[in-house]
């Protein structure tokens, strides 16, 4: 794995979440009658559905609620987030027996920090995986769940290169090119193509502040903005800007890589 620049990367585009294309506004059938939405104002946590006003999108909707996208999308079967019309009504609290994702609040652009940055501000240890034995991984084996969102592996094969700050921002998993790469968790796709160091790239979006990348693909199988399920598969292993072929596989919160060893199962 090459060393990466990631600030530059996500800088380069002001952020991934601001290189994807806009969200939309809700359309606009009567201006006379609509009223307009306050995008800042909170929706009350009594509120279960809210009917969707002048300008609206899904985006402000989930950090009003304190809830993500992805959990509303859910919860009101919606295909297309960006396909919002006014005067349409969405649940904006967990259906009975349902279980929410924390929202987290977040800017257009997503802040980089190091990870010494994060020591210090937390106090904790970073805990990664030790070299000496590489594990050998299973897709779709025992899911965990961590903070609401459930996790499996991406694809089937060995730990070549476990996760080391200032090394290598995630895991390196060994596999065949072609092989199945399958999404890590529920979410939606934020990226998808080619990017210097990380060869043919996906990133998911799995709530506002946790994303994952899966590198070095031979062929991509999804689309931006399209709804993907754990163990939905996403990809063709491959070697795109690698010496091997080989999935990259990270894990970003609030803009910082973790070690994805933390979040995914054991076996």
């Amino acid at each position: 794995m090459k060393k990466i620049v990631y600030p530059l990367l996500l800088v380069s585009c002001a952020g991934l979440f601001a290189c994807s294309s806009p969200q939309k506004t809700a359309p606009i059938s009567d201006r006379s009658s609509i009223t307009t939405s306050n995008p800042y104002q909170p929706i009350d946590r009594n509120t279960i559905r809210y009917t969707v006003k002048r300008g609206d999108t899904l985006s402000q909707i989930a950090r009003r609620s304190g809830h993500s996208v992805h959990d509303l999308a859910g919860w009101n079967n919606l295909a297309n987030v960006n396909a919002l019309e006014v005067g349409q009504v969405l649940r904006v609290q967990p259906p009975e027996g349902a279980v929410a994702t924390t929202a987290v609040a977040s800017s257009s652009a997503v802040q980089v920090r190091s990870i010494d940055e994060a020591k210090k501000e937390s106090g904790k240890k970073t805990v990664t995986q030790s070299s000496a034995a590489p594990a050998a991984v299973a897709a779709n084996g025992s899911a965990k769940e961590v903070s609401g969102i459930v996790w499996s592996w991406p694809t089937q094969g060995n730990v070549i290169t476990p996760y080391q700050p200032g090394k290598n921002r995630g895991i390196d998993i060994s596999g065949t090119k072609g092989q199945k790469v399958v999404a890590a968790a529920d979410g939606t796709v934020l990226h998808r193509g080619n990017m210097n160091g990380y060869g043919n790239l996906v990133i998911i979006k799995h709530s506002d502040g946790v994303l994952s990348a899966y590198a070095h693909n031979d062929k991509i199988l999804v689309k931006e903005k399209q709804l993907v399920k754990r163990g939905q598969q996403i990809a063709e292993m491959g070697n795109t800007d690698s010496d091997k072929v080989k999935l990259h596989f990270e894990i970003r919160y609030q803009g910082k890589p973790v070690d994805p060893m933390k979040y995914l199962p054991e076996h």
